[in-house]
Order: C-alpha cells, then structure tokens, then sequence
C-alpha cells in the first residue's frame, strides 16, 4: 500500500506543478501585467519589464503582441530550452498559446501590449 500511495502522492505532485505552470500572468506577476481593457472577446494587457528584470511561469491564450520598444526578450520554457526574439518598435505579432518565463536581458526598459484572444 505504501509504494501506491508514494505513485499517487507523486503523480500528484506532477499535476500540481503543470497547474502552476498554466498560472495566468496577472495573478503570478503584477508587477509586470497589467489589465488595460477586457470584455468577452479580448483582454489587453500592458507589459513592462525593466532591465534585466524576469518573470515567472506563465501561460497565455492565443494573442496578438505589439511592442511599443525595440529590444530583446528572453523566453524559458517548461521543457528547460531558451529563445531571445529580436523585437522592433511598432512590430505586431500573433502569438500561438503556450507557457513560458519571460526576461529582458538588457540594458534598456522593454514595453509590448498583449491583446489576449477569448473563446473560439
């Protein structure tokens, strides 16, 4: 019985660290999201990281990015891998679903809007 309930503890725990990973990025990092406008279609976010500054895991739906500043992103994802994105001022981009931990890792402050797709 011991070494089930040690599979289901684990199994557990697994599940609870995907959950945490799903966590919506308003909630787990306020000092970098903030709700501009929402209804039942859209949520718009304003981003700001300052130098060197880096989030926590987080997921977004589908979404469109506008970048409000030239710069480099830095994203972590669950799976360990690492991405930088060079960005440019006024360049919009749709962004498919998924997880990640953002980073600036320059010098310089980076701003983007989010505009999160709702529904089908």
């Amino acid at each position: 019985m011991k070494t089930g309930f040690a599979v289901w503890g684990a199994a557990l725990c697994f599940c609870l660290a995907a959950v945490a990973y799903g966590q919506d990025a308003v909630k787990v990092d306020p000092a970098h999201y903030k709700v501009e406008s929402e209804n039942a279609k859209v949520r718009i976010l304003r981003v700001h990281y300052g130098p060197h500054e880096k989030s926590v895991m987080h997921s977004h739906p589908d979404a469109v990015a506008v970048f409000l500043t030239d710069g480099t992103a830095r994203f972590h994802t669950p799976d360990g891998k690492t991405e930088d994105s060079q960005v440019t001022k006024g360049q919009a981009i749709f962004t498919p679903a998924g997880i990640h931990l953002p980073e600036n890792p320059t010098d310089t402050a980076f701003d983007v809007i989010v505009i999160e797709l709702k529904g089908k």
